[in-house]
Order: structure tokens, then C-alpha cells, then sequence
């Protein structure tokens, strides 16, 4: 296993989020190879849920599918064990190159689809290795030589390294698109197909979407040979899962925050997701609810992928227990434990709704979902509850004052909009290190990663905006901060197309101080010549001037 693969894989325990059927088949009674069960077993699963039920014995006939079905319904060992199935792990004679791809939308759903993969094949050393944009190229090129059975990527990582010709996938024999619906609404769908042409026509493909647009129906009609097609699960069309308590309320922009700092002292809160519309709303929830005293982090588009990743994994090990999202930047995130979900904005669309809801109530559990709807967003809201049947059409007018709040989530009526001190047990988001991945940093990593590190840094010299922003980034290293003087750089001055000796530049001490360069007669630099003014005389021919001042620049 490589050192990039076994680095996301630390510390990542298989376990089954909910109870499961106590008739449901054992994942051996379904055909999975010994081996295979036998690490599912050390995870403490034995047993199948409905979607792997139902996709297995197709898919380990080698029988192309489409699965519909949304994430947290146990999908990815769905197509997960029949992948391990068709591979050959280094003991068994494979060569290192990609026998199986699975494509996903987000660096997040590929993370934790190749954790799960990697802890089902273990007992076999297969190698699985997640492929993603946001972090440096060379540890994912290092694990590609070093060799590697399960491939796990985004489309424009897998793109980027096939064109450099660090990545073949003339190998792969199984393919799998997963979350497909996501894909098309990312735009994702023609680098999709790119990646399809690079692959042998003799394969197994699965697809898996939790709703299938038009475009998807053309994309399994173009590449899928005779698929079979599953239901399995709540699904965007039939709406959430039975086991989430669903509540909506009319509130007012102003008065959200403090809605939420109760809802997120109700009896039995676990997790919770908060989505916002926009990624500065989602900062602004976040530095709202820190300054009330919760553990809380935000994760957006804006953020490094090292910034993002820190975020996940205190959230994941409860060192935060709140995790503020945009929809882009959560999809993917599958985290056990979430129960409750609050859309701060309203959704735009049933298929949104869906989505971020259904990060709890997944496989079984019981959830808490509140949503907040605005006066302006009452027409959505009555599209949404009409599609989805949820006879929320008139959500009653709510502020944090409200009595029935604090019945419908079981809060007690004495808490106020901030944490007490003596409940701020989490050690919050500053517990965890930051990973430096090599990637290109963003506007949020300063912002929210490390808030406060860069506003003490004055702009340098006392040039226009322009050039001072450009100094900070491309300039060498002041002296003040390397702790060496630098010597005087001249300027150099051009006149008539020659180049003309200048006087040098400030310099900037160790200490702080400005001193002027010594004179150029003293230093021995020639001066330049006086220039003759020529005058013109009556608008026509010149004649010869008297000499004019030398100027400065």
C-alpha cells in the first residue's frame, strides 16, 4: 500500500451506521469470496442492506447495472465487493496497473468511497488509491508507480494524469459512476465521457444515481451493454427517508442564528450539518456560532483541500460536533452520527432538499431535519412540499421566543442563544493540524484556517495598490524577515533607447531602518549628460537651447 493511501486510511473503522435486517442475507450467502467476508466481519458487518442485496448477485455475474439509489443506503460495498471480486491483489499475480475505476464528483465521497474499499480488501492487500484535484500531483504519481488495483477519482484529476501520461486505464475491466446525477449538475459529464473512450470496450459498467435526468438515461444508453436496473432506498423521486423528522419554519433572516444556538442544545443532539446557500453565509453562521461557545467548523469551495480535510476529520473524530456546508462542498461527506440537519437557506429544489437531508436518517437511523424558510422563498417552499408530499405547505411563524420550538425538538425552555462554559467539552477545530497536501492555496485557507495569521502584514513601500499586492507574492524575501541586509539595486533609467545610470534604491535594514545609498560621484558612477532643451522658434525649425536641469525620476 502506498504511503498516500495508507495515510487516508488511518484510523478508518468499516462499521455499519444503523441495525440492519435481522432476515437480511449474510454477504456470504450472497456469493462474496471468503476473504472478503472475513474483513466485513472484523468491521462488525455481516449482513446485507436492501441496495447491496438487491446488486450483488447481478453484479458479480460480471452483468452491467444501474442502481438507483441515494448515498448512505450501503451502496458503495453494492458495487465495492463485486469490483474486489474482479481484481487480482499483488499476491495473486497483478502488475500494479488499474484493473477497476470508480468515478465520483468530489474529493470528499472519493476519500471515503476508497476507505471502504481499501478496509473491505485488506484481508487480500488489494491497493486502493484515491485520485482528487486541490493537492499536489506528486504523492498520487509516486502511488501510481508504485502500483495500485482500485482507482477512486474525480474526472479532472483522472484527466490531468492520464494527458501526462502518468495514468493508464487500457487495464481496467470494471467501471463504476457513482452519484452520476451529481456529476451532471457539476458539469462533470463531457470529461465523464472522455475518460469512458479511454477505457477497453470489454468491461463491466455500474452506474448509480439517486435520480436519473435525461442526460444520464442517454449516458447508460450510450456506454452500458443490456444494464439491469435496481430501486433500492429513499430516492429524490420518493422522497426522504421515512425514519427523519422533518419540521419547517417561517423565520426571519435576522433571527436564524438564534433559532439554531437552541436547536443545537436539544436533548440527544448529536452531529449536526447546517447548509447555507452561499459559502459567505457559511462563514458568517460559523463565526456567529463560535462565538457562542460551540465546537463548530465551516466547509466550502473557497478552502484548500488541506483546510477542508481538517474540517472533516475533527467532525469525524467529534472534535467539533457542528459542521457549517455549502451544497457543492458536502456532497460526498459521509460521516455517521449526524443527527440533525438544519437548512439554514432554503433549498432550491427537491433534489436539494433530498440531498442535504438525507445526511441523517441514513440506513436505518433516526434524524432531525429543520428547515428555515424565508418569506421571499414561500414559492419554492410550496414546489418543494407539493413534489415531495410533505404537508409543510404553511410553516408556522417562528423566532427563538416561540413555544412550540422548544417542543418539537425537546429543548429546554432555560437555555439562552449562548453555550454555557461549563458544556464547551470539545476541544473545537484548532485540535487539529492542517495537512500542508501541496496544493494551490485559496482565499478561504487564510480566512478560515488561519484567521488572523496574514492581516498584521503591511503592504510593501509606498507604490499603488498594484505593484504592492505583487510584492507580496512575487517578490523575494525581505531583509527584515531573512535577517540579512541586501544591497542597493540601481535603477536604471532609459532615455532616447539607451540605458542610463540611475541612483540605487532604498534599502531595507535588518533593523527596520531606511538609509539612502551613498552618491553616485562618490560611489564613482559617472553622471549623466545634461540634456539640451532645443527650442523651436515660430513653429517651424529649432535651434540649439541652453542646457536643461537634470531631473529625477
Amino acid at each position: 500500500m502506498s504511503e498516500l493511501t495508507q495515510e487516508l486510511m488511518d484510523g478508518h473503522e468499516l462499521a455499519p451506521t444503523a441495525p440492519v435486517r435481522p432476515e437480511a442475507p449474510t454477504f456470504a450467502e450472497l456469493g462474496a469470496r471468503r476473504e472478503t467476508v472475513e474483513a466485513l466481519t472484523a468491521a462488525g458487518i455481516t449482513r446485507a442492506f436492501a441496495i447491496q442485496e438487491y446488486a450483488l448477485p447481478i453484479a458479480l455475474r460480471g452483468t452491467d447495472l444501474i442502481g438507483q439509489a441515494p448515498t448512505g443506503t450501503g451502496k458503495t460495498l453494492g458495487f465495492g465487493i463485486p469490483l474486489l471480486e474482479r481484481v487480482f491483489a499483488p499476491s495473486e499475480g497483478g502488475d500494479g496497473q488499474p484493473q477497476a475505476l470508480v468515478v465520483v464528483p468530489t474529493r470528499e465521497l472519493g476519500i471515503q468511497v476508497a476507505k471502504d474499499l481499501q478496509a473491505a480488501g485488506s484481508t487480500r492487500g488489494v491497493r486502493v488509491l484515491p485520485i482528487y484535484g486541490g493537492v499536489a500531483y506528486e504523492p498520487q504519481i509516486e502511488a501510481l508507480r508504485k502500483g495500485v488495483e482500485i482507482l477512486v477519482g474525480t474526472p479532472g484529476r483522472l484527466l490531468d494524469l492520464a494527458k501526462q501520461k502518468h495514468l493508464r486505464l487500457d487495464r481496467v475491466h470494471a467501471l463504476v459512476l457513482d452519484e452520476a446525477d451529481r456529476m451532471l449538475d457539476l458539469g462533470f459529464l463531457d470529461d465523464v465521457e472522455k475518460i469512458l473512450a479511454m477505457l477497453p470496450e470489454d468491461r463491466q459498467t455500474m452506474l448509480f444515481s439517486a435520480t436519473m435526468p435525461d442526460p444520464i438515461v442517454a449516458l447508460s444508453r450510450r456506454f452500458l451493454r443490456r444494464p439491469v436496473t435496481i430501486h433500492a432506498g429513499h430516492t429524490a423521486e420518493t422522497g426522504p427517508s421515512p425514519q427523519t423528522k422533518q419540521l419547517a419554519y417561517r423565520t426571519h433572516s435576522m433571527n436564524k442564528v438564534e433559532i439554531v444556538a437552541r436547536i443545537l442544545q436539544a436533548e440527544g443532539r448529536g452531529l449536526t450539518m447546517i447548509f447555507t446557500r452561499t459559502k459567505r453565509a457559511a462563514d458568517r453562521v460559523a463565526e456567529d456560532l463560535d462565538f457562542r461557545g460551540f465546537a463548530v467548523a465551516a466547509v466550502h469551495g473557497d478552502l484548500g483541500q488541506g483546510a477542508r480535510e481538517r474540517a472533516l476529520r475533527a467532525f469525524r473524530a467529534g472534535k467539533i460536533d457542528t459542521l457549517v456546508a455549502t451544497d457543492v462542498a458536502a456532497r460526498g461527506i459521509d460521516v455517521s452520527g449526524v443527527t440533525h440537519v438544519i437548512n439554514y437557506d432554503c433549498p432550491e429544489d427537491q433534489d436539494t432538499y433530498t440531498h442535504r437531508i438525507g445526511r441523517t436518517g441514513r440506513a436505518g437511523a433516526t434524524g432531525v431535519a429543520v428547515t428555515f424558510v424565508d418569506w421571499d422563498d414561500m414559492p419554492r417552499w410550496r414546489i418543494i412540499d407539493k413534489t415531495l408530499g410533505l404537508d409543510m405547505a404553511e410553516p408556522p411563524e417562528t423566532y427563538h421566543t416561540s413555544p412550540h420550538i422548544y417542543t418539537d425538538l425537546g429543548i429546554s425552555t432555560e437555555v439562552t442563544g449562548t453555550l454555557p462554559t461549563a458544556e464547551r467539552t470539545r476541544a473545537g477545530l484548532s485540535a487539529e493540524v492542517e495537512e500542508d497536501l501541496g496544493g494551490r492555496s485559496r482565499r478561504g485557507d487564510a480566512r478560515g484556517s488561519r484567521r488572523g495569521e496574514g492581516r498584521g502584514r503591511e503592504r510593501r513601500g509606498s507604490r499603488g495598490g498594484e505593484a504592492a499586492a505583487a510584492s507580496t507574492t512575487d517578490a523575494p524575501t525581505d531583509a527584515a524577515e531573512d535577517g540579512e541586509e541586501r544591497s542597493p539595486r540601481r535603477r536604471r533609467r532609459r532615455r532616447a533607447g539607451e540605458v542610463v545610470a540611475g541612483e540605487p534604491t532604498a534599502v531595507i535594514s535588518a533593523e527596520g531602518g531606511t538609509e539612502l545609498a551613498a552618491a553616485i560621484a562618490a560611489e564613482g558612477t559617472a553622471s549623466p549628460k545634461p540634456r539640451r532643451r532645443r527650442r523651436r522658434r515660430g513653429g517651424g525649425g529649432s535651434g540649439a537651447g541652453t542646457p536643461a536641469e537634470a531631473t529625477a525620476d
